[in-house]
């Protein structure tokens, strides 16, 4: 996704600034070629050495150093860039690059791209809420610029409110989701199911599972990234929200199940990675249940089947959680449910289970193809999934 794109890294005068050494970072062991661009109080929160040590490239920060040709830098940068990305921006910037004032190298290389640009603000909460600076905003959007929204915290004043910069893996993600635009699902509509559901037994105790979560929010992830219209359907989880992808939160089967049919309206593909927990209690507690006896009996009744269940016109791709006979079991989950793909993995392997960064998977398909993979990490296992959903996608047109 970023090897060999060129990211332009625009970075203005805010104590924010330090943050942007670890954008530079991240994006360069990511195999982009980060160009930095700093205007002049940038340089006093955070030295140009250090992002030229991080980047291995020139910094750009005087319009006028005519030693280093930087009068027609922006121009090249410009043209080269794949993608533009201001972050931190001030509220200075933002009204410059609103009315097209060109007077340092960061807005002058914004007129000089015709890449996306993206813009991260970071200042003081009463200068974000600002009618003026919210009526800039306003007009960059508009203009096609894309606006990373800051965060809610305490800032450098001591104030707490909405100008905090964005957290930097929601930077990352959008610049992934901009450059991935033109992807091979690209106009498709994909939803995703990540997650453990949990049925409750009283306020304070549930049934659930061990899942994690990290499968489903690496498939939306990866499909947000080509392109794809994502809508993920997450039980609970600790994981963040990914940028560019609608997040539907839910807690229960019943409330999954509702949120599923409604989201696959329009899908062109769903893909089920949720653990759906196959039991809820009969009845639930209105109140705690107390350690009165020295047991409890707890009547059990199915949980509804999403993926069997669930009508439409689209893809269907499920999971196979198993601890034995992998492949038997997920093809008669596979006929079973009517899916056109399925993804078995072994639960009882430690490297390949929940809560991990890793998976082995078998992905099995409709007409008996059967693909065993290595052990992958669950981004990789995650682009494995959409290279065929990508192609039965075609198959389907």
């Amino acid at each position: 996704m970023l090897t060999n794109k060129t990211v332009i890294l625009g970075i203005t005068g805010s104590i924010a600034a330090y943050k942007a050494a670890d954008i530079a970072s991240k994006l360069t062991q990511a195999g982009a070629k980060v160009e930095v661009v700093m205007t002049e109080p940038a340089t006093k929160f955070i030295a140009p050495l250090t992002m030229h040590s991080i980047t291995g490239r020139a910094v750009v920060t005087d319009m006028f150093d005519l030693a280093s040709q930087h009068t027609i830098e922006h121009i090249a940068l410009g043209g080269a860039a794949d993608v533009m990305v201001i972050a931190p921006a001030t509220a200075s910037l933002i009204a410059k690059a609103a009315v097209g004032i060109a007077d340092d190298m960061v807005t002058l290389t914004v007129l000089a791209t015709k890449a996306p640009v993206i813009v991260a603000p970071a200042m003081d909460v009463n200068m974000f809420a600002n009618p003026v600076t919210q009526e800039n905003l306003a007009k960059l959007k508009a203009r096609g610029f894309i606006i990373v929204d800051p965060e809610y915290g305490r800032l450098a004043s001591g104030k707490v409110g909405w100008g905090r910069l964005a957290d930097v893996d929601k930077i990352i993600g959008t610049i992934k989701q901009v450059l991935g635009r033109s992807g091979d699902l690209a106009g498709k509509r994909l939803v995703v199911t990540a997650g453990g559901t949990q049925e409750p037994i009283d306020p304070a105790r549930h049934i659930g599972n061990r899942s994690s979560g990290k499968m489903g929010y690496a498939i939306a992830e990866a499909a947000r990234d080509r392109g794809a219209e994502v809508k993920l359907v997450a039980a609970p989880t600790s994981l963040p929200q990914p940028a560019g992808v609608e997040v539907i939160r839910v807690r229960t089967t019943v409330e999954m199940k509702s949120a599923v049919a409604k989201a696959v309206a329009k899908a062109d593909a769903l893909i089920m990675a949720a653990a759906v927990t196959d039991y809820q209690p009969r009845t639930t507690a209105r109140a705690k249940i107390k350690k009165a006896t020295p047991g409890l009996t707890l009547e059990l009744v199915r949980t509804p089947d999403i993926l069997g269940e669930v009508k439409g016109n689209f893809l269907k791709v499920g999971f196979a959680a198993e601890s034995e006979d992998i492949v038997v079991n997920a093809k008669k989950k596979l006929q079973n449910k009517q899916l056109d793909l399925i993804v078995a993995n072994d639960i009882t392997d430690k490297k390949g289970g929940f809560g991990v960064d890793t998976n082995k998977v078998t992905i099995i398909s409709r007409d008996g193809k059967v693909e065993k993979l290595p052990l992958l990490t669950k981004r990789e296992v995650a682009d494995r999934i959409l290279d065929r959903v990508v192609g039965m996608l075609g198959k389907k047109k």
